[in-house]
């Protein structure tokens, strides 16, 4: 039986399909349709893989919903301001010039203001005294608060004068704040400053106590 082959334009079809039909009717099948056959398995083949790997690449990725991480808390080692009693405290005079933060000398530390909200600023401390590993300091400002005295007073803020030392470069009089204590770690301390003369030390002291009892 012969077989007549038409362009795939007028069959409308593929002619892979095309030389399919027509050759299905043979009794003996050739070689040539064995060939038609495999390519036509392989092209199928082939589209499939193509198909999944568009689909795969098509796939919207999956999205982690972002959490504000944990603001670090007083345990991170920065100072803390505290209006507790000052029983706690041992209130001692013992500068030592070995490097390491004592009572009675003014050294450098990082503190918090006291609005709470994580600023802050490095400034001279004079330290106190100590309550178990941890210093306690008060701040110190060249500003001269006697100006103001009034005002400060009605926002809870007293402060005396100190006088000069080696922690002012300027040699510009100290005020120290006696209303408000810092809690240090000693690791955070910046640098040694230098020791206030015992007297000086001696008011202070009576002076926190009058605030913190």
């Amino acid at each position: 039986m012969s077989v007549t082959l038409r362009s795939h334009e007028s069959l409308g079809c593929d002619p892979i399909v095309s030389v399919l039909h027509h050759t299905s009717h043979r009794s003996h099948p050739s070689r040539p349709y064995g060939a038609a056959v495999a390519r036509n398995s392989w092209t199928s083949v082939l589209r499939r893989v193509v198909d999944a790997v568009l689909s795969a690449g098509t796939r919207p990725t999956p999205t982690v919903p972002w959490t504000r991480p944990p603001s670090p808390g007083p345990s991170a080692g920065r100072p803390r301001s505290a209006a507790a009693p000052s029983g706690g405290i041992e209130f001692d005079y013992a500068p030592r010039d070995d490097g390491r933060p004592d009572p009675g000398e003014v050294v450098w530390a990082w503190v918090p203001f006291e609005e709470g909200d994580g600023r802050g600023k490095d400034r001279p401390v004079l330290v106190v005294g100590r309550d178990g590993g941890t210093l306690v300091a008060l701040m110190l400002s060249s500003k001269d608060h006697d100006l103001d005295a009034a005002d400060e007073a009605r926002h809870g803020r007293h402060w005396i004068d100190v006088g000069t030392g080696g922690w002012d470069r300027q040699g510009r009089p100290s005020e120290v704040r006696v209303d408000r204590l810092l809690r240090l770690d000693p690791a955070t301390v910046r640098r040694e400053g230098a020791a206030l003369d015992r007297s000086r030390f001696a008011e202070v002291v009576a002076e926190v106590r009058r605030f913190h009892p």
